[in-house]
């Protein structure tokens, strides 16, 4: 069952991240105005969403991966789903929940991984 979680919760990071190369211009339109080059952004955090698995599947500095990929969601959270609502879209509380639960999962799977 322990791969089996492992491959549940990190497959759909890989997809996430070929999203955001396959829809990069239509999800700046979710950025905030004042973070620039955003598709160059949207570009970087898909790299990350698909190379953070990639560690962790080949054990390769798979702690250090997760532990970004944490980081990374919170920072989706805080700087996308948080800043949206904040500005009256009362839809993406969910989102910056679910973005924070995900990277709670990537911190406890960094603090139990072994590189």
């Amino acid at each position: 069952m322990k791969n089996v979680g492992k491959y549940l919760y990190l497959i759909p990071f890989i997809i996430f991240g070929l999203m955001h190369f396959a829809n990069g211009s239509q999800l700046t339109a979710y950025m905030p105005d004042w973070i620039p080059l955003k598709i160059v952004l949207v570009y970087i955090a898909g790299l990350g969403l698909v190379l953070a698995p990639v560690a962790v599947f080949i054990n390769k500095k798979a702690r250090l991966a997760m532990t970004l990929l944490g980081v990374l969601l919170v920072l989706f959270a805080v700087l996308i789903h948080l800043v949206a609502f904040m500005g009256g879209n009362e839809m993406e509380m969910g989102q910056v929940f679910k973005d924070l639960a995900l990277a709670g999962a990537a911190f406890y799977m960094a603090g139990h991984l072994e590189d």
